[in-house]
Formats: structure tokens, C-alpha cells, sequence
């Protein structure tokens, strides 16, 4: 049977038809389908891990049980796993393990272009590269067999192209799969200095097996064209390179680590020329060159950004075919911002009257950086935000830590936030931490995390409770109050950043988009009593316009929230439809 798949997809029926039974993730696009379709598979034990790191460990403790496991994530939650996966380079595996990581290029949705290639090097774990939804399941399939053949993880990589561009697949039945025996063996699986030093040498004699394989496997072939242009590529690179440059000769990679040495020689040996058509660094470039290959790669082709037929064509095509296309769009930007009814907006909306730091985390609170709220001052990584807030008050005195707070959602705080809140009462910082509860993960679409009570198939499990958590570190001034209710919350603010002790204020409303949440509708402005101060204006909400003449409000978009109700002082808003009803 056929069907259309996204790539994420086609990975999760991948690991189904090879047996998987263990899938463990964190949700971050553009990885996040892939364990949210394998949860629809009833024969694979799936859940949300509280990070990427624990998601990492329990594939790798199921693997040693002897189940063939699959871990997924997004390229900077590779380094939250990097610890677990280098030394299971080490220890090999029993039952399969397969690594999913999806790349970002042009940072849709994060904080840098990481190219993973480089863990998979640095790591000696192979990695292989699907370039359409076909191949993102048979090289999942392939990949579990990788595994236990040569006794160590697999790396696959997406990137988000490939991770949300759908394709046909041809789908299979579900391999047999019988769990692996287990058994002790400290040796292979303790790794303390003594057995590491042996296990060490067990990696390198692998990478040599992995190399000479990767000349021989099917998953990079040579597909022969004009021998005047020779291309190597991967991944989304190919298709791009296939529709921009037609019928020149590829050697198309599906193994990008370790690569096929005495392939690419051959190859190089049969063309004119020799381009290196790849997204973000030149690591396919800089090997071949290293081999002693006349290649031109990067000094035509942007290390930044994603790649399109249309680059690659303005780029390269002009240097043998004497055509030069010049790219004129001009396409408006639509920059994002948070939904109407976002509970954040109220948290910013205070923070920002009260002139404060605020040290950022990853999550749609990220939006308070932009314009018209402008009220986020840093961003680094999950969690980062409580440890730096402290870093700030150590660094610059008491009253700087009074102007200043860490603000992170309810699912960043459990994933790495617990940590900095130890480190700031253990170490006594009087730091003020805000956990934004919007009772879900909301940037990556709505799954479930500990403090939510419900597992990635929606059943009910034991729920984090925030305030003992806070409480259970050390924090003895924890409150709760509601983002909109905007007298209480500065009041609260306040309050916190003025003690002499670390605090934590929990900012508890529930998404706007959540199914159960339920606002009166969409409100309207009374242009008779609207004063055009534009205090309004200041929360951001896209649903509210400034019109020049007037002020009026989208009631297509307004949810009906009334934090714009709070601000104004002139009772100006109201229920739309509100006049009509009463006449």
C-alpha cells in the first residue's frame, strides 16, 4: 500500500515495521511528529521524556534490554543528549538503536544553523541522510540493522525540509522482532576507565569496518549524467541540486559518516569537474579536499541559511552553462508574534511597565523580545535563563538582582530549569524566577509534559506540582497568580525581586488555543468613549489595529480574552454585538 507521508512520518513507520518497541522523546520542531506518530502504534511504548538527555538514556537502557529502540530530538537537543550518546559509542548496543536528529537550516524554529554532522564524527557513530519520505523510512528500517551488525548507535539525519515535505512511501508489514537476550556484562557495559580503554579500541576497529562498508552500501549510489559535471550531495541538497542542474552526473549520499572514500575517488576520477552541493558547513567539502580532490563547494555556495533550486542555479549553473539568473522576489515578512489570548502577554506586559532585566528562555514567551513588547532581554538555551539570572547578580551586586528576573514556560522548567533553581538557593542568590504555566509545551505544538498530569497518549498520570517542587529545592516564597489579572501579578513582582531571598512566581493560565478553553468571543472598541491613548496598543496583541483615525479590533481575531480590558482606562472595550443585544 501507498501513502503520502511527511518525512517525520514515514520515520515513525519506519522504526514500526522494523520491530521498534521503545520510542523516547522531547518535543522540538522539526522532530516532533515523529514520536507523535509513533504514539499511534500501539505495539511501541512512546512517551515524552522530560529532555532530550533522559529521552536519550531510556532508548539506550531498552536497547541494552534487548528491544530495538528509537530516540528523536532536534539538533540542539543533541547537545542536551551529547553525554549519553558518546559513551553508548562505547558500550555498543544489544537490541537496535536508532538516533533521529532534525537540523534547522534558516532557523524557522531556533536559536542557531548546528550541523550535526559533526556529533556524528566527533562521537564515531555512523549517520545516514534520507532525501524524501521513502528513503526517511527505509533508512530507519536500515538503520536498525546498522546497529546491530556493527554494534554502536545510528545517527539519522533530517532536516526540516525533508522532516515536513511530504512524499509517497511504500509502506510494509511489521518485521518479527524478538527480544535480544540480556545478560550481565560489565565490560561492555560499565564503562569506568579500564573498560572504556578496551571498548575505545573496539570503536576504532568498527569506524575502519564502517568505512569500507560505506563504499559498498546501496544508500550512496552514483547516478550517472553528463560526465562534463560531476555533483556529490545529500539529503534535501540533492533534490534541490537534481531540479537546478538536471542531467549532470550525482553521487548522492545516504551515509554521511563516516563517508565512502573510495567511491568519491572514483567518482571524482570519471568528471570534468566536481562540485560539493550541501546545506550549512562544508563537511562533505572539507573531506574531500583532504583528500587531495580539486572540489568547488562553499566559495560558491552560502554557509548560511537553507539551500533552493533558485540558489544553487544563480550560484553555480552561470559557472558552466554561461546562464545567469537573477532572483528579484520581494516577499513581505510576516513577522510572528504571540496569539490573541496568549497568557504571556499580561507577564510582559507588567515586566515591561516595571522597566526590568529579563533573562529568556526557549518557547512562544520568546516572542516578548519583539516589538511592541520589547520586554526579554536574553535567550540562550533551555533553562539557561534561571542560571543566568543568577550569573547577573553574582556579577553585578543585590541591586541589580532587584531589576531583574528570569521568566521560562511550565515544560522548559522541567526540562532543565530545576537544576538553576537549585544552583541559585544552594548557592544563596536572591534571584526572582517566573514559570509561565500555560498548562502544555505550546511552541511545538501542543504535547503533553510532566507538570500537565497527561502522557503522550493522553492518559492521566501523576502531575508535577510546581509549588512543592519549588518549595522541595528550597524556595520558600512561591506564589501563584493569574497573568491577567494585572494588579495582583506587579503587585507580586513587586513584592519578590525586593526580598532578600529567591522566589518563584507561578504565572498559571491556560494556552488560548487549548480545545477547553473558552473565552466569551470577541470584544470591540466604543469609539465614544475610546480616548486614542493607544494604551492598548502596548499588550501586542495582533487583534487590536491601530487605523490612524481610530482604534478598532479585528473580531475575527480576538478570542475574547479581555486582558486589553485591564489596560484600558476609559472602559472603552466591550463584547462585541454588546448594543445590538440590548436594543
Amino acid at each position: 500500500m501507498k501513502k503520502l507521508m511527511l518525512g517525520n512520518e514515514a520515520v515513525a513507520r519506519g522504526a514500526y515495521e522494523a520491530g521498534a518497541s521503545v520510542a523516547a522523546a522531547y518535543p522540538g520542531t522539526p522532530s516532533t511528529e515523529i514520536t507523535e506518530n509513533m504514539a499511534k502504534y500501539d505495539d511501541i511504548y512512546s512517551e515524552w521524556s522530560p529532555n532530550e538527555k533522559v529521552a536519550l538514556e531510556v532508548a539506550v537502557g531498552a536497547s541494552i534490554a534487548g528491544a530495538r529502540a528509537i530516540c528523536s530530538m532536534k539538533q540542539v537537543g543533541l547537545n542536551v543528549a551529547a553525554d549519553p550518546l558518546f559513551t553508548a559509542s562505547y558500550t555498543g548496543v544489544n537490541g537496535g538503536l536508532v538516533i533521529m536528529v532534525a537540523d534547522d537550516p534558516g532557523m524557522h524554529s531556533s536559536q542557531n544553523e548546528q550541523d550535526s554532522r559533526f556529533y556524528a564524527r566527533a562521537s564515531k557513530v555512523p549517520m545516514l541522510e534520507p532525501s524524501d519520505s521513502q528513503e526517511c523510512k527505509d533508512f530507519v528500517k536500515e538503520a536498525f540493522k546498522l546497529s546491530e551488525e556493527y554494534d554502536c548507535p545510528v545517527l539519522v539525519r533530517l532536516t526540516t525540509r525533508i522532516a515536513h515535505s511530504q512524499s509517497i512511501v511504500e509502506m510494509g508489514e511489521r518485521e518479527a522482532y524478538d527480544l535480544k537476550e540480556y545478560s550481565k556484562d560489565p565490560n561492555k557495559y560499565v564503562m569506568m576507565p579500564a573498560m572504556a580503554k578496551k571498548r575505545h579500541v573496539e570503536v576504532e576497529k568498527r569506524m575502519g569496518a564502517l568505512k569500507e562498508y560505506s563504499s559498498s552500501t546501496p544508500l550512496n549510489r552514483i547516478e550517472w549524467g553528463s560526465k562534463e559535471v560531476g555533483v556529490i550531495t545529500s539529503g534535501i541538497a540533492y533534490q534541490y541540486a537534481r531540479e537546478a542542474l538536471g542531467n549532470v552526473s550525482y553521487l548522492k549520499l545516504g551515509m554521511v559518516y563516516p563517508l565512502p572514500e573510495k567511491l568519491i575517488a572514483n567518482f571524482a576520477k570519471e568528471v570534468k569537474r566536481l562540485y560539493v552541493i550541501e546545506e550549512l558547513e562544508p563537511f562533505i567539502e572539507d573531506y574531500v579536499r583532504k583528500m587531495g580532490i580539486k572540489v568547488v563547494g562553499k566559495e560558491q555556495l552560502p554557509v548560511i541559511g537553507e539551500l533552493s533550486a533558485e540558489i544553487i542555479r544563480e550560484r553555480l549553473l552561470n559557472q558552466f552553462l554561461e546562464t545567469s539568473i537573477i532572483l528579484n522576489e520581494s516577499v513581505p515578512a510576516r513577522p510572528p508574534v504571540m496569539c490573541p489570548g496568549c497568557p504571556h502577554r499580561g507577564t510582559f506586559y507588567v515586566l515591561k511597565k516595571l522597566k526590568l532585566n529579563v533573562s529568556g528562555d526557549i518557547g512562544c514567551y520568546t516572542l516578548g523580545a519583539l516589538a511592541p513588547i520589547e520586554a526579554m532581554d536574553t535567550c540562550v538555551c533551555m533553562g539557561a535563563s534561571i542560571g543566568m539570572t543568577h550569573g547577573m547578580e553574582k556579577a553585578r551586586g543585590a541591586s541589580f538582582s532587584r531589576k531583574t528576573v528570569a521568566v521560562l514556560g511550565d515544560s522548559t522548567f522541567i526540562h532543565s530549569g530545576i537544576t538553576g533553581l537549585i544552583d541559585i538557593v544552594y548557592n544563596k542568590g536572591n534571584s526572582t524566577v517566573i514559570i509561565l504555566d500555560n498548562s502544555i509545551t505550546g511552541m511545538t505544538g501542543h504535547q503533553h509534559n510532566p507538570a500537565t498530569g497527561y502522557t503522550i497518549k493522553g492518559e492521566p498520570t501523576k502531575q508535577v506540582d510546581l509549588v512543592k517542587l519549588a518549595n522541595a529545592v528550597g524556595v520558600e516564597r512561591v506564589r501563584v497568580v493569574d497573568p491577567f489579572n494585572l494588579k495582583e501579578l506587579e503587585e507580586a513582582v513587586s513584592e519578590e525581586i525586593n526580598a532578600a531571598e529567591p522566589s518563584v512566581i507561578i504565572a498559571r493560565r491556560p494556552c488560548a488555543l487549548l480545545k477547553h478553553v473558552k473565552y466569551e468571543g470577541p470584544l470591540r472598541i466604543n469609539a465614544e468613549k475610546c480616548r486614542k491613548c493607544k494604551r492598548c496598543m502596548s499588550i501586542g496583541c495582533p487583534s487590536i489595529v491601530d487605523r490612524g483615525e481610530c482604534i478598532e479590533i479585528n473580531e475575527t481575531l480576538c478570542v475574547g480574552c479581555r486582558l486589553c480590558t485591564n489596560v484600558c482606562s476609559f472602559d472603552a472595550i466591550e463584547k462585541a454585538g454588546g448594543n445590538d443585544e440590548e436594543s
